[in-house]
């Protein structure tokens, strides 16, 4: 199937600020843009050392991933998820402790942000950018522990594996929670909390409205995708794991 570029050309304009002079016709055309349109040399001549330039940075490996990494590969929590949230809490905090002296409690992304796999093998720069294609990027959110037991009903209730980092989770069969815990502690609901997040989901991105409920919000300038970057440069081999973050017990 290919795209179109409708070339619009208008006939008749404002000549002036008189608005007795109306646009009375527009005419178009679809240009189909395909293998049968001829490349140009000379603009492919230009283009040229810079595709090479970019192609050479795309493909820099930068680290080696053991296994195949899915966001298909569990229900509550996935391997690749897991990467994604760590890194983020990893990479994120020095940077939030620096500019205000607190520490983060947990990181919350969502699992539709996973845009690809991470397949094994080498991995490149490319693949930061095929796995994070957008331009969303890390902020903090200070929220109540009695918001965090709302986030705690939305991942419940959506049964998704949204990547989590600094909480545990665990459901009963029955569905009700067993255990809630962030830094390993039961959630206190009068204490504020500290949450990496991405600007997507604090401006209602999947329906996570409780983020909006922070009473400060701080932007750390730090796009999700080259937090990705860094942390594929940090570590020479990548090996992530589903565990125990987010379960729910058979009995």
């Amino acid at each position: 199937m290919y795209k179109y570029i409708q070339i619009i050309g208008f006939i008749s304009l404002f000549l002036s600020c008189d608005h007795s002079k109306k646009l009375t016709k527009t005419e178009g055309e679809n240009i189909s843009i395909s293998k049968a349109l001829k490349s140009n040399p000379a603009i492919e001549a230009v283009i040229a050392p810079y595709k090479a330039n970019l192609d050479k940075s795309m493909n820099e490996v930068l680290s080696y991933a053991v296994n195949t990494y899915s966001k298909r590969d569990g229900d509550y929590n996935t391997a690749i998820g897991n990467l994604m949230a760590d890194a983020v809490f990893e990479l994120s905090n020095p940077i939030f402790k620096s500019r205000t002296g607190y520490e983060l409690d947990m990181v919350l992304l969502n699992h539709g942000g996973i845009r690809s796999i991470l397949p094994k093998g080498n991995v490149t720069t490319k693949s930061a950018y095929s796995l994070m294609p957008f331009e969303n990027s890390v902020v903090v959110v200070a929220l109540k522990g009695s918001v965090l037991m709302e986030m705690t009903a939305y991942l419940k209730a959506f049964k998704r594996a949204h990547p989590i980092s600094g909480l545990e989770l665990v459901l009963n069969a029955d569905n009700s929670y067993q255990k809630i815990r962030v830094n390993g502690k039961a959630i206190d609901p009068t204490k504020t909390y500290y949450v990496a997040t991405n600007d997507y989901l604090y401006n209602g991105g999947d329906r996570m409205y409780f983020l909006k409920k922070s009473d400060t919000l701080y932007d750390l300038n730090y796009k999700i995708r080259n937090v990705l970057i860094d942390y594929f440069t940090k570590y020479d081999t990548l090996n992530p794991k589903k565990d125990q973050r987010f379960i729910k017990l058979n009995n």
